[in-house]
């Protein structure tokens, strides 16, 4: 969820800012006319064309992204993000200065990001409409969740493929049917080599790297922590299945989800199979709008039937923000900080 940091307020809608730029132009245009039927129309009055502008460095780049492909000339200059994963990748890549605004903030940011993330203009507290979008002038709009250019709410790619603005979806939503900390890696890659910065998507993706190995070996030869994945849900639990990215930072944090033989992303599992499969630890999913992580933790401690699960029962819980699972720069920072709470004593 959202810390509360005040965020900047926005500019005047645009269609005043249109209106004025439309004006200041149709009367440059005149004094361009003007001075053109004064100096005369032949050949030898013309100016010559101006050269065209060489392209950026590295460019142009074609991306190849769930069906669409694209092929930048220059990187973009005024990006929008739609959910807060996008957000923190770009401000991960020190690309501020490059951000027109955000959208749709789930839970706490990254905390060496917030400052940066509290200073980006927000659109909306969940998806921005289409106009909304376009009122902030991108030329460029990230989306992490497919709902991000939900056709049904005009926000389709389509929409801002018409509008002149190009697009880019999570690789999460382009219906891969299992993610992994190298979907994370190349999405930082891709995402880099987009805006220009291959080198610092490279630096960042060896830090990151970094963090996972430090933490792996710190956990090496440890016995597999049992590991239950509470996202929601009261009749039966929703839960991380084994096509899932949680499932690998469970894994490579030293423990070993319960429901990895949940063939999905995210699936629903049963009560009597949570008491059966006797996990040590739950992780329960923070994230905006599924219920407070200490409403969650009452309604699993309330469950009589629960009772004598051992994580229930030592109160065992690890919380880990939703965006920490999603493709992104969070990724390793949920392998370092799970590993310690599996394994406490190997931090000492």
């Amino acid at each position: 969820m959202y810390d509360g940091t005040p965020r900047p307020v926005l500019p005047p809608p645009l269609t005043r800012r249109r209106a004025l730029r439309a004006a200041t132009l149709s009367l440059a245009l005149s004094t361009a006319l003007l001075a053109g039927c004064a100096a005369g129309s032949g050949p030898a009055d013309r100016p010559e064309a101006a050269p065209a502008a060489s392209p950026a460095k590295g460019f142009p780049v074609t991306v190849d992204n769930c069906g669409t492909s694209t092929t930048y000339r220059k990187p973009p200059a005024r990006a929008v993000t739609i959910h807060q994963h996008p957000a923190e990748l770009l401000l991960a890549l020190g690309l501020r200065d490059r951000m027109a605004g955000t959208a749709f903030p789930d839970s706490a940011v990254l905390p060496r990001l917030r400052a940066d993330y509290a200073s980006v203009p927000l659109l909306a507290e969940k998806e921005p409409s289409f106009e909304t979008v376009l009122e902030a002038e991108p030329d460029f709009v990230y989306g992490g969740y497919a709902s991000a250019f939900a056709e049904n709410e005009g926000r389709s790619r389509t929409a801002f493929a018409d509008a002149g603005i190009d697009t880019y979806l999570n690789r999460e939503y382009c219906g891969k049917k299992r993610v992994s900390m190298r979907d994370a890696y190349d999405e930082i890659r891709t995402i880099g080599a987009i805006f220009g910065v291959p080198e610092r998507a490279d630096r960042l993706v060896a830090d990151l790297r970094g963090r996972v190995e430090r933490a792996g070996a710190a956990v090496r030869g440890a016995p597999a922590v049992p590991v239950f994945v509470y996202d929601s849900g009261d009749k039966a639990p929703f839960t991380a299945g084994g096509r899932s990215l949680g499932t690998e930072i469970i894994r490579l944090a030293g423990g070993r989800n319960v429901f990895a033989d949940l063939d999905d992303v995210f699936g629903e599992a049963s009560w009597e199979q949570v008491v059966a499969r006797k996990p040590e630890v739950v992780a329960i999913y923070d994230y905006a709008g599924a219920g407070s992580v200490e409403q969650k933790k009452r309604f699993l401690l309330s469950q009589p039937a629960l009772a004598d699960v051992p994580a229930i029962r030592n109160k065992r819980f690890v919380v880990l923000p939703l965006t920490a699972t999603l493709i992104g720069v969070r990724p390793p920072y949920a392998v370092e900080d799970l590993a310690r709470a599996l394994h406490p004593e190997r931090f000492r």
